[in-house]
């Protein structure tokens, strides 16, 4: 049995523990693989696992050794997951590890938001501080969250936490309907009741057919003005050029995201241009805490073991 680790660069591999996975067989690991090199590296394996190396049909009809792919991740659209079934190949992934470490990130953008400060940090560095009249500035407008309204798209883990932390602060929680579910769900409202109602939408599900571009300008446009939009999950959810011009507008009162369509974006990105006021992007690191990433990797170990053992768990392509 051979393994293979596509791209261990991505866990940032010199602060994690490997041995438990060096264990289970023979891996050879590669920081980094291009699109060409994914059929050579993979010739003589039976386990796979990647975390954002696309594995599609053409590559998996090309590799025929493959028994198992673990993804590194909870997200599945980087595997054909119908091709990978057709062919007798078990997929799994990996959920829950990142609850407390994407919550506390979604938090904090949404803290951010209200309460200006990377504005104020900015202003306070350029001098205006030190040249004010007064012993404060109150230039940028701060919000409350306290009695505020929290919209969720996604209520599984990491939106179940986010829900519980800004009932913490106060906040009143209303989770959107499930796309995967039809009629009546207790507890949940319709996007048309949600997001006029909303000062804070939090995006927690995740990218399919159904939820590409979901976030479009008529999407938009039904949303409370002044809202704030987080999005910790994936880029792909947002019509990103009508997110721009909603921040433009000042219809949205700020967005704060984790996640862009393409990653690492290019430089000319519609949402990396400079006057885009009272938006917050950082580069998909929600989930960067050290503790979540060896829980991430020990989750793999567990899936290799139990497939192993001829018990896989978390498989995601099994035969409807």
């Amino acid at each position: 049995m051979q393994g293979v680790f596509l791209d261990t660069d991505t866990l940032n591999p010199d602060e994690m523990d490997f041995a438990a996975l060096e264990a289970l067989m023979p891996w050879t690991f590669h920081p980094l693989t291009r699109p060409e090199e994914r059929v050579a590296r993979l010739q003589d394996a039976q386990v796979v696992i990647t975390n954002k190396v696309v594995l599609d049909a053409a590559i998996l009809k090309a590799c025929p050794s493959l028994k198992l792919i673990c993804i590194c991740a909870t997200g599945t659209n980087n595997v054909d997951l119908e091709a990978a079934r057709e062919r007798g190949i078990t997929v799994c992934n990996v959920s829950g590890y990142a609850r407390a470490s994407v919550a506390q990130h979604t938090l904090t953008l949404m803290l951010s938001l209200a309460t200006r400060w990377h504005q104020y940090d900015r202003d306070v560095k350029a001098g205006a501080w030190s040249r004010a009249a007064q012993f404060c500035l109150l230039n940028h407008p701060i919000m409350e969250l306290a009695g505020k309204t929290l919209g969720l798209i996604g209520h599984g883990d990491l939106g179940r936490e986010v829900a519980r932390l800004a009932e913490a602060l106060g906040m009143q929680v209303l989770v959107a309907e499930s796309f995967q579910r039809h009629g009546g769900q207790s507890g949940r409202v319709t996007l048309a009741e949600l997001l006029p109602q909303a000062d804070v939408l939090s995006l927690h599900c995740p990218l399919t057919t159904q939820t590409d571009k979901l976030v479009n300008a008529s999407f938009i446009a039904q949303m409370k003005p002044g809202a704030f939009l987080i999005n910790t999950a994936r880029g792909g959810l947002i019509d990103e050029p009508a997110l721009a011009d909603a921040l433009r507008s000042g219809h949205l009162g700020g967005a704060g995201l984790d996640v862009l369509s393409s990653e690492p974006p290019p430089a000319d990105h519609p949402l990396l241009a400079e006057d885009i006021p009272n938006l917050i992007i950082t580069p998909h690191n929600a989930w960067g805490t050290r503790e979540c990433r060896q829980r991430l990797l020990n989750g793999v170990v567990e899936n290799i073991r139990q497939w192993q053992a001829g018990s896989a768990i978390n498989v995601v392509n099994a035969s409807p």
